[in-house]
């Protein structure tokens, strides 16, 4: 029998694939045996690179992203006027069978050229800049979080149990009690006398829970690590200064932003790891040309931080509907149905940190009491659970937030939906007096007034 093809149209007649690696990169211009080369990853590799690719007229370049291995690639590509697509690897992969490197990147390349693939979100230059500022921070309040539990564990080693009668161990008596011990200090009542005003617990509960063993090893493994904390909390303060710098330069850059002024907020919660030497409140108002996304109930600082690293000023132009957006958050349900049936409608599994933020923020919002999206958090908690509750929240607020940001409308709850106007009220009561009459009853019968 005769073999048939099936012809598919080139979409990009002009399209070339990578297959990114560590040491190097495979590139295919087509599919026959002597358009494929590899190349280096040196930077006279993809000089070298760029130069056989405009030799072989390549307009577009598709290549799937692995690691960090892509980012000087994806820059030289674009300096030298290519159309580069950044692919998620999911979505490139091969049938199944022998796998190496020369097929990857012809299966990138055909792939391309029929105009198969969709390129990842990608911000602006000023954006990633301020994401590598945040993400740093994020390493390092991570990295604090590990020092702290080890002051703890040596602590409840040494029998000095400040866990027990504080509540945070790092703030203004758990810090003050430490220093004194790491310098030598063993009297529980020259320590209670350290306790803060605030501090719920009196300085006798206090002097009873610091009677410690006083070992040595211990406490030369505590120093080490009180040390190694407030190192941690000085390279903060240089990121949180990093960070408002970069976000100062971008304001000032518009002169219609440098003018705005937002409404203080005395009653949002400054968390201790949010930024607290930068006005964000202010900036975050500036930065989004007016748009106050803390008017929303449940956002923090650290929700409109995130929003700003991970999205930028102009990011969200990109997504054309808010359901693109929630969609590239994994917020919506991915539904398979086959044979007419719905097989599932699960959330797709995957994260990023924009959606971990938001969904942080939802769960915030299910403890508020009387506020539009607690109300929605507690309607889908009643009849889903908790867990259903936080998504569906999130992808509200991912709704909200795309609204805001893309229309330029501030944040106005419909708090009202609960009322009726005059005109509404008078026709439901005329509504229900002909009812009543054409069942013959007295309005009195049913606990009306008669006016």
């Amino acid at each position: 029998m005769k073999k048939r093809s099936m012809p598919m149209e080139l979409v990009n007649p002009h399209a070339a694939g990578i297959d990114v690696g560590s040491r190097s990169h495979y590139v295919a211009v087509g599919q026959q045996e002597g358009q494929v080369r590899e190349f280096g990853v040196y930077e006279s590799d993809l000089q070298q690179m760029v130069a056989w690719l405009q030799e072989h007229q390549i307009t577009t370049v598709a290549m799937e992203s692995t690691g960090t291995y892509w980012q000087n690639l994806f820059a030289a590509l674009q300096q030298a006027g290519f159309q580069v697509l950044l692919c998620n690897g999911k979505f490139t992969k091969n049938i199944r069978g022998r796998k190496t490197d020369v097929q990857d990147c012809q299966w990138i390349q055909r792939l391309h050229s029929l105009g198969l693939l969709t390129g990842s979100f990608l911000p602006d230059q000023a954006t990633e800049e301020l994401r590598t500022y945040c993400r740093h921070r994020a390493s390092l309040l991570e990295t604090v979080t590990v020092t702290t539990q080890k002051m703890q564990k040596y602590l409840r080693l040494l029998n000095l149990r400040l866990d027990v009668v504080v509540r945070d161990v790092t703030g203004q008596t758990g810090m003050a009690i430490i220093e004194a011990v790491c310098q030598g200090e063993s009297d529980p009542e020259k320590l209670s006398c350290l306790r803060h005003g605030n501090c719920r617990r009196s300085a006798q509960e206090i002097a009873q829970a610091l009677h410690g063993n006083g070992r040595r090893d211990l406490l030369f493994a505590l120093r080490q690590e009180l040390g190694l904390y407030k190192v941690l909390q000085e390279k903060i303060a240089a990121c949180d200064l990093a960070i408002e710098k970069l976000l100062k330069e971008q304001v000032e850059a518009d002169g219609r932003k440098r003018e705005l002024k937002a409404d203080p907020k005395p009653y949002k919660r400054v968390n201790k790891n949010a930024p607290r030497q930068m006005d964000l409140n202010q900036l975050a108002f500036q930065y989004f040309g007016g748009v106050d996304l803390l008017k929303i109930e449940g956002v923090s600082h650290s929700t409109v931080l995130t929003l700003m690293s991970e999205i930028g000023a102009e990011g969200i132009s990109k997504f054309a509907t808010a359901k693109q957006f929630c969609n590239w958050l994994k917020l919506c349900p991915n539904t398979k149905v086959s044979g007419g049936r719905i097989l599932s409608s699960h959330i797709p599994k995957g994260s990023n940190r924009l959606k971990t933020t938001l969904r942080n923020a939802a769960n915030a919002i299910g403890n508020l009491k009387d506020t539009h999206l607690s109300n929605f958090f507690r309607r889908i908690a009643f009849r889903k659970g908790r867990q259903a509750a936080v998504s569906a929240t999130a992808r509200k607020l991912a709704v909200i937030i795309w609204n805001m940001l893309s229309k330029g409308l501030q944040y106005m709850p419909p708090t009202q939906y609960l009322f009726l106007d005059e005109k509404r009220k008078l026709k439901l009561v005329q509504r229900i007096k002909k009812n009543i009459a054409k069942l013959d009853l007295q309005p009195q019968d049913l606990g009306f007034a008669t006016t």
